[in-house]
């Protein structure tokens, strides 16, 4: 039984190879976004009120058009599936079992189909990188809303990838094949290895028909070519046109493009910084959120993500303006850990952190939290850098 988070991080650092676990755990550059995200969030103090008479949280809540049991939905993780046999599987019962959504990655080793066949669609979401080739970026829109997704999340703050120091001193950016170095590290770990031979899926399966590479690392390699750099507004507008169901920005930081995604006609945005793996110093998600709150008005949908690691910090969030919290990390550690059951572990700790913050500030729904949640707080001045 996982009790926190940071037991299955040491557990998964423990259980899977260098290489894997420093990819999922790792930031860019000097990792100070990657910080920045847990500090942010351990700089806002709670002020709760007492003798409320809020003996009881009701958690339920609605995340870009998909009801959820409590305001937190598993963000997308590029090759979870690496992480336990039938893993991006394991992840999406563990939270329809919770009530919540998943957002699969556009790079999981499960299929979107395969995904899709093993829950009910209407409870997932899709994360779309945009591709030099559009007629592969449609095609891939294509599939997902004939698996039955009807919540299309764009990511837009990786035009390019950035120096992930630990992914260097491993080789894995630079590697096509197992090389020497990541197959001895592999060797120490003869458990995952055993169930790493055993696994049919360890290719992405959403880029097989592409001809990206026939191995994990050689697709690993071409992703980054294959990412669109120059995107843009019009590029946004031209997947509205073609998208039919909720389409989501993720990656946005700055109140204004908040304001344009609302304008453009967008249902929702997650703010990111892509869990400190993109610009090394970019503020973290938190920081912004009441700013991008009120430039975006009523009609766009705000959740957040980024250094989440128990239901409290959640609950600060919704009383900053989010709708919800997007987990990746936890998650992943949670499936390194205990697969379907661990990711279970994981959000039962979040759902019990987010009813115990909520009764212990008075505050008897997600709705009365949203409306008072800003006077819930105490943020330091000198606490968040501006």
């Amino acid at each position: 039984m996982v009790i926190s988070v940071e037991d299955a991080r040491h557990e998964a650092r423990r259980r899977v190879p260098r290489w894997l676990f420093d990819y999922i755990d790792g930031g860019a550059g000097a990792e100070h976004s990657l910080d920045r995200n847990l500090s942010a969030l351990a700089g806002i103090g709670f002020l709760p009120s007492v003798l409320s008479g809020a003996g009881t949280a009701d958690t339920g809540t609605t995340l870009f058009g998909i009801a959820h049991r409590f305001p937190v939905a598993l963000a997308p993780v590029g090759m979870a599936g690496m992480l336990a046999p039938g893993g991006e599987i394991a992840a999406a019962m563990a939270a329809a079992r919770a009530g919540i959504s998943m957002c699969v990655s556009h790079f999981a080793l499960a299929s979107i189909e395969d995904i899709a066949a093993a829950v009910d669609p209407a409870g997932l979401m899709f994360q779309l990188y945009i591709f030099r080739d559009r007629a592969m970026t449609r095609d891939m829109v294509g599939r997902a809303w004939a698996a039955g997704v009807r919540t299309l999340v764009v990511t837009v703050d990786t035009p390019v990838t950035p120096l992930r120091l630990r992914d260097a001193r491993n080789g894995f950016r630079s590697a096509t094949r197992l090389s020497g170095r990541l197959a001895g590290q592999c060797l120490l770990r003869p458990r995952w290895l055993h169930g790493t031979l055993r696994r049919p899926d360890r290719i992405i399966r959403n880029l097989e028909p592409y001809g990206m590479g026939q191995t994990l690392f050689a697709q690993a390699a071409a992703i980054g070519r294959a990412i669109d750099p120059a995107i843009g507004w019009d590029d946004i507008a031209a997947l509205r046109d073609l998208w039919k169901g909720r389409l989501i920005l993720k990656g946005i930081l700055r109140p204004d493009d908040t304001a344009r995604a609302a304008s453009a006609g967008l249902d929702g945005v997650i703010l990111s910084n892509h869990g400190g793996r993109q610009l090394d110093g970019a503020v973290s998600p938190v920081e912004t959120l009441a700013a991008c709150r009120d430039a975006a008005g009523s009609g766009l949908d705000i959740c957040v993500d980024g250094g989440f690691r128990d239901g409290t910090d959640v609950v600060k969030a919704l009383a900053l303006g989010a709708q919800g919290v997007l987990i990746g990390r936890p998650w992943a550690y949670g499936l390194a850990t205990g697969g379907m059951r661990g990711v279970g572990d994981i959000l039962t700790l979040f759902h019990t952190g987010i009813q115990t913050g909520m009764i212990l500030l008075g505050t008897p729904d997600i709705a009365d939290l949203r409306a008072r949640g800003r006077d819930h707080l105490h943020i330091d001045p000198a606490g968040w850098p501006r």
